[in-house]
């Protein structure tokens, strides 16, 4: 997926290359309008993300000269959060307005979702022959279908969302509740996990990995542990 962003802060410019190239994107970065004019002449974007107070000119004139040439997505992603600006963007045809400062596991999930719904990329994620459908929220493996909880399928598809990836014991304590709203203790992740683990066939931790100390995570396919 080639993203295109452009962006004149050198301190965002610089995680976000870093960030989303960590997610498999190509990135082509544009500092001014000038130089995000080239890029669009020399090739084609699946998502722009889109500053609007730039040097040289606003986002929001590029964006429509984006939407006249091509359908590539876009995402305005700046610090202007009035009423009227979002408004603008989304009716100029953005497809997300992200107010800065962002989260980083926010904005990657919400450059998934304006992938999916453009029909740049697929609902579905794969680990051999587990199928994670996010569209219709439907895990099966080898073709059967497994009944997860909210609770287990919501923590099931954010590691399978994020392959490789650690997440600490603390951070999915943090992250996750369960549907009453309450809180997940520590002992409770625990036997979530195990039966994450049973309903997937995977009593042995080889889908879902213990990192002992840590917590857990899903192996990139093809990686050894």
């Amino acid at each position: 997926m080639d993203i295109l962003l452009l962006e004149d802060n050198e301190a965002i410019i610089m995680g976000l290359e870093y960030l989303l190239s960590q997610e498999g994107y190509q990135v082509k970065t544009a500092r001014n309008i000038q130089e995000g004019r080239k890029c669009l002449l020399e090739k084609s974007f699946d998502l722009a993300l889109l500053d609007i107070m730039l040097p040289d000119g606003d986002g929001f004139a590029f964006c429509r000269k984006m939407k006249e040439m091509d359908h590539t997505a876009v995402i305005f992603l700046t610090a202007r959060e009035e009423e009227a600006d979002v408004v603008k963007g989304l009716d100029l045809g953005a497809d997300d307005y992200i107010v800065k400062p962002f989260r980083n596991r926010e904005l990657l999930s919400r450059i998934r979702s304006v992938l999916r719904r453009t029909g740049k990329a697929s609902s579905c994620l794969h680990y051999g022959d587990i199928i994670l459908d996010l569209e219709m929220g439907k895990v099966t493996r080898a073709g059967r279908e497994i009944a997860l909880t909210k609770l287990e399928y919501k923590i099931f598809s954010s590691m399978m969302s994020y392959p490789g990836k650690l997440f600490t014991r603390e951070e999915i304590l943090s992250d996750i509740w369960d549907i009453s709203g309450n809180f997940v203790n520590d002992n409770t992740l625990s036997v979530t996990m195990k039966r994450i683990r049973e309903k997937l066939g995977d009593p042995d931790g080889q889908v879902i990995r213990t990192v002992r100390g840590m917590g857990y995570r899903i192996e990139k396919p093809g990686k050894e542990a």
